[in-house]
């Protein structure tokens, strides 16, 4: 097992069933206590955009009796300000939610603010996201700029936390977005590496080699090249990331 704690969300962030998630994370992590939001990823969309993500989110956590404070990262030199990686330092979950994943992981890779992450997952510090909060996370993310799948080229560097894994949220959904989306990213992905997929409304929940899976669809993995779908109540072992991969990702 890698020791380190993740949620990983398909979609439905801040929500009344994602408390199951927040408990569970929060139960196994280190820290003070508090919830750090950062709504970056919907930062190009406008502030308005920001400011409601940041503002669901601190109802939610608010409701729960969790204390919870928005960090106000929009751009590359904010990732890099001392003073925003510092907020994170005895915190006990950062959660990153939706936008564009090219952007979140552009903005984030090798900042002060991910070096502080690194070093809070090493330090038991759980990592919480949704859609482009977590396919950010692997070998590849996507600019959601790019709105043709036809000739168009949305690959951009991830943040290779779960390095030779690819992560695909709103799984049942992409074909009502983008008619062909689905099959689109199965095939861009390399057949020796991970794909995990992950429906509407469901996370999946672990510690990097252990998860469990929570909400109301499912999670499924294609590993070399066989899919495994897990249901909601469902465990399953699958070494996704390991504490080497604090040190292996962009620096």
């Amino acid at each position: 097992m890698s020791g380190m704690l993740f949620g990983l969300l398909g979609s439905g962030e801040f929500e009344p069933w994602t408390e199951a998630v927040d408990r569970w994370l929060l139960e196994r992590a280190s820290g003070d206590g508090r919830v750090v939001i950062f709504p970056t990823a919907s930062a190009p969309e406008g502030d308005a955009v920001f400011d409601r993500w940041a503002t669901m989110g601190l109802d939610h956590y608010r409701q729960l009796g969790i204390p919870v404070e928005v960090g106000a990262v929009r751009t590359r030199d904010e990732a890099e300000d001392r003073g925003n990686a510092a907020c994170i330092e005895h915190a006990s979950m950062v959660f990153f939610s939706g936008g564009n994943p090219a952007y979140l992981a552009g903005t984030l890779s090798g900042t002060a603010l991910w070096t502080a992450i690194l070093h809070g997952l090493g330090r038991g510090m759980a990592y919480a996201g949704c859609s482009a909060g977590i396919a950010c996370l692997g070998e590849t993310a996507a600019d959601s700029a790019v709105r043709s799948i036809d000739g168009g080229r949305p690959w951009r560097p991830g943040l290779r936390l779960f390095p030779n894994v690819h992560l695909g949220p709103h799984w049942d959904a992409l074909d009502r977005f983008v008619p062909g989306l689905r099959a689109y990213i199965e095939a861009s992905v390399p057949a020796e590496e991970r794909l995990l997929a992950i429906d509407e409304r469901t996370a999946v929940a672990g510690d990097g080699s252990s998860w469990s899976v929570i909400g109301a669809g499912q999670a499924h993995l294609r590993d070399r090249g066989t899919w495994r779908s897990f249901p909601s109540g469902a465990s399953f072992e699958a070494a996704l990331t390991t504490s080497e991969s604090l040190e292996a990702t962009p620096s």
